[in-house]
């Protein structure tokens, strides 16, 4: 720490250009952090969107930025080693309330470069790679010449040579694996992932073959699910059908024309605190270009909150309750063994 605190001081220039212009939140309050742990297998190093980290040991001093790495932190059982949190999503879930009590929130938006290194972490664990850039919260390599690793949510790794494709719950008990492994946690990660794959093999596709739009923002042109990322994934896992699959990316702009023609049977509405679900129930009963889509005109909304929509500890509890929802939506002409109204005797 006294030789990264000694390296700012001595490169101003360093600091001007991994300062960005979001305002910061008040410094946080976590001073103590614990002894570090110990594990015999680090050193380690791991490959990260392209670029090689090396942690000598499991990190004492760790800043998350999302929701998603910070809930990965706490879900591990190394809350307590997180010095600063940032750009988060949403409340953690319920499950994670009593472990976030004390959480050091720097920022409610993306934190600067010069934030970052104030408190001195070991790690930087983000859930975007433009996370971690000149411009945000500090760019790898300058980082990693501070003595700071830095580890980016594999989900989010956006080179196709690096990119999922497609993502799979496969990847994402690998990044929890993963994750374990760095903070020195093997036990814990190995518990959650063999209980969210009893509770994903629990999970029972829907047999009705209904379509479905993954709606997560955007008003004259929508932000939606495409066919490679965490909502597909989701999608599939529950027996929806992505009106927008064909579009080879994790996440698309889709005209409201497509989504018109597509006339998708259920819309899933992303509930984020800066745009609600309820926010937009009202926008596409207001849109004449929505208004008389089936799903609109009949109601036919799940709801997902938006932390849960990136690759996570919350995408397969997300998962599980999306099912149940599913199977209680009743939809005219549709049976639950997947076959209609005609065909019944």
């Amino acid at each position: 720490p006294a030789r990264r605190r000694a390296a700012l001081a001595a490169a101003p220039l360093i600091a001007v250009a991994l300062t960005a212009c979001q305002p910061q939140a008040a410094t946080p309050t976590r001073a103590d952090t614990p002894a570090a742990v110990t594990a015999a297998d680090h050193p380690m190093t791991v490959e990260s969107c392209g670029t090689s980290v090396t942690v000598p040991e499991p990190p004492g001093r760790i800043v998350t930025i999302k929701s998603s790495a910070t809930e990965m932190v706490l879900a591990l059982g190394a809350g307590d080693r997180l010095v600063g949190a940032a750009f988060l999503d949403g409340p953690v879930p319920e499950h994670l309330a009593d472990a976030a009590a004390d959480l050091p929130v720097m920022s409610d938006q993306l934190p600067s470069g010069e934030a970052v290194l104030e408190v001195e972490p070991d790690l930087v664990y983000a859930g975007w790679e433009s996370n971690l850039t000149a411009e945000g919260a500090g760019d790898r390599g300058t980082l990693a010449s501070l003595g700071v690793a830095t580890f980016v949510s594999p989900a989010a790794c956006k080179e196709p040579a690096h990119q999922p494709d497609p993502m799979t719950f496969d990847l994402l008990f690998e990044e929890i694996t993963q994750v374990g492994a760095l903070l020195g946690t093997p036990e814990e990660a190995a518990d959650l992932v063999a209980e969210h794959r009893d509770a994903l093999a629990a999970v029972d596709p829907d047999p009705r073959g209904l379509t479905a739009l993954w709606y997560s923002s955007g008003t004259d042109i929508p932000y939606v699910g495409a066919g490679i990322g965490t909502p597909q994934m989701v999608m599939d896992a529950v027996g929806l059908t992505n009106v927008a699959a064909d579009v080879h990316d994790t996440w698309t702009s889709y005209a409201w024309e497509n989504v018109a023609d597509a006339d998708p049977d259920v819309i899933v509405l992303v509930d984020a605190a800066w745009n609600t679900a309820e926010s937009k129930r009202e926008m596409l009963r207001e849109n004449p270009a929505t208004a008389n889509l089936t799903a609109v005109v009949e109601e036919r909304y799940l709801v997902v909150p938006f932390p849960a929509t990136e690759a996570g500890v919350r995408t397969v509890p997300a998962t599980v309750e999306l099912a149940s929802r599913l199977a209680d939506l009743e939809l005219p002409g549709a049976t639950t063994d997947g076959s209609t109204a005609q065909d019944q005797p």
